[in-house]
């Protein structure tokens, strides 16, 4: 095994668990499941604590005569309520460095009432908050402003972000913390904020580093603050842009009201050198520099634009390069960016992929936008979903917008492939939602955003706007030939050819593991949703309305006199077999 897998079996039972940025995805797999096999019970040691504690289940076999049958919360611990999936993700209240020990026991029910612990395995696994010493360090924000956990630990308040983007600067950021003494913008911005706060005070701290910025959405008052202090030792690429925005508004960055403007003159006024620039369409980088005596030595990139929804509503992910060679095709970029960002799309850097190999680490390949020929960038997508032989996992905010192209064209085979596929996306546009036998592979969170039943109607949307922001996409995660393609860039045909971004290429299975877990997290957010929805407006093909079906564990069949809620798991050939094999084995 690796340092980011482990796995035990015995007795037919297979448990495995894979490290993700900050999160544990657990596999579990039964050659032959008994009859009277219920689930799986799940247990965790954080680092800190002396005993295991069990993992809680927001469904239970029974509910309270005249109590709310499913709250959203997760209120049955797992050796009374077991997990009856083939995976489980373990999102730690308050992550931190060391071994999490984990326990997985098999629950049998014999007869109703009573539960029964079978085979039990434990393993346990490294968690580090940087994921490769020297190289690179992977964050991604929680995402979860519309969730029952920010209901529960900060009331759904929704004043924690402007109203409109264009009151960013001047809005308050509120001292709101939840029980544990964490910040609001701590929780939601997660590890992405942390990165970007500790790539700026490093900067800020040490007169001998200069700083390069580029920047789509700007409307952060501390982020802009820090930026201002570093005076001259700034040069900014800021968007102008008058078209339509990522959401298809005019954005209104040209506007002299606009954040983006007024950031531009306070940086300028405080001695940073600032060009405005929409290259072709938008300057859509979300980049960062560092540079000592000229050289560069550290990029922060990614998908997260420097806003209030970008790092504290959406789901976004960010990148921070130790690699100086990295670094350096991104300092290679920001110079011709700012020299002359019209001419950068005829320039022969931008009509290759960089290609940057790391001795016992992962190899790194940039490719750089706007250029001509959109096939540089976008074949290379299209061809490992149509290469990929276990797995494709993604989440891309702006697939509903692609119109053509390899890859929309190489998507929409997906569905119909014999491999195991998921995604998310914020808007679902044509593509297919369910693939051929039956089940979903694709959620998005504007349609659940209006039609989800209680508790989640009750959240808080997260404000106007997208909520998926994430642009990534893992093939093969669990083999050799792992690949994870993520930046700025939208993947799409028009954006390659006249948006200023970033497409990154990375070979290596710890980072696809974190990303394909981050797929399988954003999935799972939105597919709960889908299951209340299904159950909450059940009909009979269409033959009037069935009563309202509660969400509960499914007893044993001799019990029930239903299907046993693995009986879909070991149909040969489905999404749900190749679901259970594929993280277990």
């Amino acid at each position: 095994m690796s340092d980011f897998e482990h796995a035990a079996d015995s007795h037919g039972f297979h448990f495995k668990i894979w490290r993700g940025e900050r999160m544990t995805m657990m596999g579990f797999d039964v050659e032959a499941a008994e009859d009277d096999f219920v689930g799986f019970a799940i247990e965790v040691k954080s680092p800190q604590s002396q005993e295991f504690v069990p993992l809680r289940n927001r469904l239970n076999f029974s509910y309270p005569q005249g109590a709310a049958a499913v709250t959203g919360d997760r209120l049955f611990p797992t050796d009374k309520a077991p997990i009856q999936k083939f995976r489980w993700i373990h999102f730690p209240y308050h992550p931190t460095d060391g071994t999490y020990q984990y326990r997985a026991t098999k629950i049998h029910m014999p007869r109703d009432g009573d539960l029964v612990q079978g085979t039990r395995l434990e393993l346990g696994i490294a968690q580090q908050a940087v994921t490769y010493d020297g190289v690179v360090d992977i964050g991604f924000t929680r995402n979860f402003a519309s969730s029952q956990a920010y209901r529960e630990q900060f009331g759904n308040n929704a004043d924690i972000i402007p109203k409109d983007a264009v009151d960013g600067l001047d809005f308050k950021m509120l001292e709101l913390k939840n029980d544990r003494g964490e910040s609001v913008y701590d929780w939601l911005g997660f590890e992405a904020r942390q990165l970007l706060h500790d790539f700026l005070n490093e900067a800020v701290a040490d007169p001998a580093i200069s700083v390069d910025f580029l920047a789509y959405d700007l409307n952060l008052p501390d982020v802009v603050a820090k930026l201002t202090s570093l005076g001259g030792r700034l040069r900014a690429v800021i968007d102008n842009s008058s078209s339509d925005d990522e959401d298809g508004n005019p954005n209104g960055h040209d506007l002299p009201t606009s954040c983006e403007s007024r950031s531009a003159e306070q940086l300028a006024a405080a001695g940073a050198a600032v060009r405005r620039t929409p290259f072709h369409n938008l300057q859509h980088h979300k980049v960062l520099i560092q540079r000592r005596n000229g050289v560069p030595v550290k990029a922060l990139c990614g998908s997260t634009n420097y806003s209030f929804r970008g790092l504290y509503i959406q789901a976004n992910n960010i990148l921070v390069f130790t690699s100086a060679d990295v670094a350096g095709f991104f300092g290679t970029m920001f110079d011709m960016a700012f020299s002359d960002p019209m001419a950068f799309r005829k320039s022969a850097f931008a009509k290759t992929w960089h290609a940057i190999p790391h001795a016992g680490g992962p190899t790194v390949q940039l490719c750089f936008s706007p250029h001509s020929d959109t096939d540089l960038s976008l074949n290379p997508i299209a061809a490992a979903i149509d290469q990929a032989t276990s797995c494709a996992l993604y989440s891309l905010a702006f697939l509903n917008m692609m119109r053509s192209g390899p890859t929309l064209e190489a998507f929409e085979r997906l569905i119909d492939r014999p491999i195991f596929s998921c995604g998310s996306v914020d808007k679902r546009g044509s593509l297919h939602l369910i693939k051929p036998d039956g089940s979903r592979g694709l959620v998005d969170f504007r349609y659940l955003s209006s039609k989800a039943p209680e508790p989640f109607k009750s959240e808080w949307s997260g404000g106007k706007g997208r909520n998926v922001h994430h642009k990534f996409l893992v093939t093969d995660f669990n083999l050799p030939t792992a690949k994870v393609f993520t930046g700025s860039s939208n993947m799409s045909p028009s954006g390659e050819n006249k948006n200023g971004d970033h497409l990154i290429m990375i070979e290596d299975r710890k980072i696809a593991t974190a990303y394909a877990i981050e797929a399988i997290r954003v999935f799972d957010h939105l597919q709960f949703r889908n299951r209340m929805y299904n159950a909450d407006h059940a009909d009979n093909a269409g033959h009037g309305s069935r009563p309202r079906e509660t969400l509960a564990l499914r007893k044993p069949t001799a019990i029930s006199g239903k299907p046993a809620w693995f009986e879909k798991s070991y149909v040969s050939g489905s999404q749900a077999e190749r679901d259970r094999l594929l993280f277990s084995k």
